[in-house]
């Protein structure tokens, strides 16, 4: 597998490794496993030490006309390419990209605007715990090619952000859709460019393929699915699929094979009850033992910062979900906290539409509401109940433990990026955390 990848790197004369942060460098590792000589160009913006006569670095201003000089380009998936021609955009791989090209047959991507993390996790932990070679990679924060060499014939879940699928031109085996919401419009510039990326997840299957989505969900409902050549499997909490519910039993191919009641699990909300029917219909398509996916289910520990039960302090319930950064993952976490009075949100403005949240909030549901920075307050604007304007995550916190009641919970979830403060939502779930275990 590895030596196909690196056969087809040396038919390039000129190739470039755009972005060396964390995959940009595991390209550059890779490739150095198997050839020290390969002439390489390393392009970022920062200072980059590399004891290598056979590596030149560039920072760029105009990067577009920068990468016409070069045959092949190994983009790093933050980097946007949204206002590039297309004669650089052909030009563009990923490390999903080079797996994809030799070894499709054994990969099972996962997208979606939320959940991935979750539901690759999930279904990593019901093939290992069934004995089977198994890989987690992708956007989960482990390079493709780290472990390449350890895949040989196993299974590879991959999840896969918009921004890894800009530019494929091959599809995994098994691809999934959780759902699509508005996201990312600053990288893709605009709802339907950042869905046409989700939706080359299946682009190029083909009839021995498998492409899964949420029939529940509005805009995967508003695709034409007419030219798709794989076999297309649905899940569904309120009408007839593939895997559904209906009157709490849980239905494959139309057959009950659980009760909604047999699931036990930490993982709250129908979100999570959708991302665990995805997991037991591919479970389903490996032949795995269903008994042995419930005990995994029941064992999974939820992902930090996703509806996190952080604790109780000063007899207030504290939920870090840092990872919501829009408005449809924010409701879900409000409407699954039964006891919940408090939210703090705000991030980020990417330009996205906030109507549904602010619906929402104007509905009463959530008794204080505390605002931030950026979209917080632009929010707050347009809210008519009583919201409370704060500059930072320390102020959020020592508001909310004065005003939060007994026995009742406040949420962070800031239904937006949290990169106008922190360095990530992980850094800002992080602080909110250790800000709730301080005194006022």
């Amino acid at each position: 597998m590895q030596d196909k990848i690196i056969e087809k790197l040396r038919s390039f004369k000129n190739i470039a490794i755009l972005g060396f942060g964390c995959e940009g460098n595991s390209t550059y590792n890779f490739i150095r496993r198997y050839d020290k000589d390969m002439k390489l160009t390393i392009m970022d913006n920062k200072e980059i030490n590399l004891d290598d006569p056979n590596v030149t670095y560039k920072k760029y201003n105009n990067l577009e006309s920068e990468l016409e000089e070069f045959d092949l380009i190994i983009k790093t998936p933050g980097i946007s390419l949204k206002d590039f021609n297309s004669s650089i955009k052909n030009k563009i791989t990923s490390q999903i990209e080079l797996l994809l090209e030799v070894d499709k047959k054994n990969v099972i991507g996962i997208t979606g605007t939320k959940g991935k993390s979750t539901t690759v996790s999930l279904l990593y932990k019901m093939f290992k715990d069934q004995k089977k070679d198994v890989f987690l990679v992708g956007n989960i924060g482990v390079p493709v090619l780290d472990e390449i060499e350890s895949y040989k014939d196993g299974i590879v879940i991959c999840e896969m952000s918009s921004h890894q699928l800009e530019t494929v031109k091959t599809s995994p085996h098994i691809g999934i859709i959780l759902n699509l919401f508005s996201d990312h419009l600053d990288h893709a510039g605009s709802i339907e460019k950042y869905h046409e990326y989700k939706m080359n997840i299946n682009k190029y299957q083909d009839s021995f393929d498998y492409f899964i989505y949420d029939l529940d969900n509005y805009y995967l409902n508003t695709k034409d699915m007419s030219n798709i050549k794989s076999n297309i499997l649905t899940v569904s909490l309120e009408k007839q699929a593939s895997i559904y519910l209906k009157d709490n039993n849980i239905y494959l191919n139309n057959k009950i094979i659980l009760n909604k009641n047999d699931i036990i699990t930490n993982l709250k909300g129908d979100h999570n009850l959708k991302n665990i029917l995805f997991t037991l219909l591919v479970a389903s398509l490996y032949n795995l033992d269903i008994n042995m996916c419930l005990n995994s289910i029941k064992e999974f520990i939820p992902l930090e910062h996703r509806m996190e039960y952080v604790g109780k302090y000063n007899d207030i319930d504290f939920y870090n979900d840092a990872i919501a950064t829009i408005p449809e993952a924010t409701i879900n976490a409000c409407n699954t906290i039964s006891n919940i009075e408090t939210l703090i949100f705000g991030g980020m403005d990417r330009g996205i539409d906030y109507k549904i949240l602010i619906d929402y909030l104007n509905s009463g549901k959530i008794k204080n509401i505390i605002c931030m920075r950026e979209t917080g307050y632009k929010i707050a604007d347009s809210l008519n109940v009583k919201t409370h304007k704060v500059e930072t995550l320390e102020a959020a916190v020592s508001l909310a433990k004065k005003i939060t009641s007994k026995d009742k919970a406040c949420l962070l979830s800031p239904a937006a990026p949290s990169y106008n403060n922190f360095k990530n939502y992980m850094e800002k779930g992080t602080r909110f955390k250790e800000l709730i275990k301080e005194s006022i």
